[in-house]
């Protein structure tokens, strides 16, 4: 257990505070739960738990909100964290109450309409979000009713809205996900860590049936997950539920899963040291010493009086000074001016691979087509960052780009003698990604490959320019891993999508937005527009080379619950816009009435129009297949031959 305790205090910035890998600068959320697990032994380790209290300090703004000053201003989360933090580690009333203050000022924001055929939560329940100016979200609206239960104000009007709209997110199977119980009239999927995260706020309640259901899924991932993440999240949620039937016999037996999850992830060598799964891995095998989630009775109380509201935020505050203003429409006429002087190449060129399964030699494939794209797509001494498309994992369905084509990528890379080759993902979906690239069978090709894998959802976020300025930002923050990479390459799965008709190699730009800035599931890139998103993304950082996965696509209600579609083939191109042009006319969608391609054109980020593109290999009358789509696009279906 000691070793747990030395490994994470070995893990700690030079300057103070813990950052998500060993060789990032310090971000709040690793460096609050360092805190409270080494809190434990605050003799031990006073020096390194001083060193991050005081880093922590410095993220505080003057009205009392935490932030990563180096992140996106308007992510206000880590908030929550930081006053649960501070309250456990026993700081002052007035700086509590300061923070505790500022916390209940945020709120979620409320939707312009409804509309209960798409989802059936009760979103007039005002909650957290994890930025500000956004909804309300399962775990940032956990986090902060944890939080304001440790310093008193349980009973506020916010929290018990907030504990309200906990219960409205509880799945008809028990646990949550991170905010709809259903989408089109589907079910979605519980997922650990938030549920852990809802049941530790909402203790105390555990005879009623949701709740019952939530912590009887909690004891099933417990006895089947051997990712460290959810087994850690889980016996410190339960442990706070130890007198239902069968929980406390699950965290005990918890213990011995947790080591021998831990040393697994320490052995596996695509995965690098991280130090917030370093801190709850001490914080969950040290709950015999106390649980520094379960909220004591003396914290359940009504306060004497709500707290005054902090003083306004500077985003809050009205319209921003001229200066500001003026410099911000410099900017964007200077964008605009650029857009129309870039050229675009005419005719653009796709190649169209046929591939009868997984199990052929795609290497050789994907090296006869690259032979089109060397001169435009040079690799040779490259930093190579592949981005493929894992979104969730369900052994039943096709969603992610199968892990054959990300090796195959690799050893195209090897052969053309990149410098590096980096694989990176940020699903939206699923914030625990190492559950996702081991249970896909990712981790077994980085494994082979000795590949390191990135999370882009945690990863240095960098500040850049708008380029597309359709969502109204000025800025995106993209990760650091795909920002300076060399040579960036989008490999989606050839999918329908729910929103976006297609999600193809534009779409799969979403994962390069880290989510400490955005949040999950980055719901706030869809409300802005997702067709807009997409185009912001893909005009700040475009793919220098597109390849997707259509030996077996995804029809029907894509991108997670329609159904397997054999198309065998690989498609591949340096131009996105003409590249998910011809796949859309594979699937038989007409690619100018998709809202993302035509507003793409629009900014030349690449051609659309049949007559401006070149398809190479197979021909579209050759591979051609209708797919099935949601019903709200099925307009979009291309009634003739795709070549006529």
């Amino acid at each position: 257990m000691n070793d747990a305790f030395d490994d994470l205090a070995a893990l700690a910035c030079p300057g103070g505070g813990w950052g998500y890998a060993p060789d990032q600068p310090a971000h709040p959320e690793p460096t609050c739960l360092a805190l409270l697990a080494l809190a434990r032994h605050p003799e031990r380790f006073a020096a390194v738990i001083e060193a991050g209290r005081s880093w922590l300090r410095q993220c505080a703004s003057d009205d009392g909100i935490y932030r990563l000053g180096r992140g996106r201003s308007e992510a206000i989360w880590p908030t929550a964290l930081v006053l649960f933090t501070q309250a456990t580690l026993g700081d002052t009333d007035d700086s509590l109450q300061q923070t505790a203050a500022a916390l209940l000022s945020c709120k979620g924001r409320l939707p312009d309409t409804r509309d209960e055929d798409i989802s059936d939560i009760d979103d007039r329940l005002i909650g957290w979000p994890w930025a500000e100016g956004n909804f309300s979200w399962v775990e940032p609206t956990a986090w902060a009713c944890l939080a304001l239960h440790r310093v008193g104000q349980g009973r506020h009007p916010r929290v018990e809205e907030g504990l309200k709209l906990l219960r409205d997110r509880i799945l008809e199977q028990g646990g949550v996900n991170y905010g709809n119980r259903r989408i089109f009239g589907i079910s979605l999927e519980p997922i650990p860590t938030p549920t852990a995260l809802m049941l530790l706020a909402l203790q105390g309640r555990e005879d009623e049936p949701d709740l019952a259901a939530s912590i009887e899924y909690m004891c099933r991932v417990a006895e089947s997950s051997e990712d460290l993440e959810h087994l850690c999240w889980a016996r410190l949620a339960l442990d706070g539920y130890a007198d239902h039937p069968g929980v406390r016999e699950t965290v005990s037996a918890l213990g011995e899963r947790i080591r021998d999850a831990h040393a697994a992830r320490w052995g596996t060598p695509w995965l690098r040291p991280a130090p917030l799964r370093q801190a709850l891995t001490a914080l969950a095998l040290d709950i015999e010493n106390g649980n520094p989630f379960r909220i004591p009775p003396s914290a359940i109380r009504h306060p004497p009086s709500a707290p005054a509201e902090s003083r306004k935020r500077k985003a809050e505050s009205g319209r921003r000074p001229l200066g500001q203003r003026i410099k911000a429409k410099i900017q964007g006429l200077a964008v605009h001016a650029l857009t129309q002087m870039r050229q675009l190449e005419s005719p653009s060129q796709v190649h169209i691979a046929s591939v009868s399964d997984y199990n052929a030699d795609l290497a050789d494939v994907l090296r006869r087509q690259y032979e089109h794209f060397r001169a435009r797509v040079p690799l040779s001494g490259k930093r190579v960052v592949l981005k493929p498309n894992l979104v969730e994992y369900h052994r039943d369905k096709v969603i992610n780009t199968h892990p054959h084509i990300i090796a195959a990528v690799i050893e195209l890379c090897r052969r053309e003698g990149a410098a590096e080759v980096v694989v990176a993902e940020g699903p939206g979906h699923w914030r625990n990604v190492e559950y996702l690239v081991s249970a896909s069978g990712l981790g077994d090709v980085l494994r082979h490959y000795k590949v390191p894998f990135i999370d882009l959802n945690h990863d240095e976020p960098c500040k850049r320019l708008n380029l597309g300025r359709l969502t109204g930002l000025e800025h995106l923050y993209l990760s650091q891993t795909v920002a300076t990479a060399d040579v960036l390459i989008s490999l989606p799965k050839l999918k329908t999508h729910h929103w976006a008709v297609a999600t193809l190699s534009l779409k799969n730009l979403f994962g390069t937005l880290p989510g400490i800035c955005y949040g999950w599931p980055k719901n706030e890139l869809h409300w802005r527009g997702i067709d807009n998103s997409i185009v912001d993304i893909a005009a700040t950082r475009t793919p220098d080379l597109a390849i997707v996965d259509g030996i077996v696509g995804m029809e029907g209600d894509g991108p997670l619950n329609g159904t397997a579609k054999a198309m065998g083939v690989l498609v591949m191109g340096c131009d996105p816009v003409a590249v998910d042009a011809t796949c859309c006319r594979l699937m038989q969608f007409d690619p100018q009435r998709v809202g993302y391609l035509v507003l793409a054109q629009r900014k030349k980020l690449g051609q659309l129009s049949a007559d401006h593109i070149q398809q190479l290999g197979d021909t579209l009358s050759q591979r051609a297949q209708p797919f099935d789509t949601v019903p709200h696009f099925r307009a979009l279906r291309i009634a003739s031959e795709p070549d006529a």
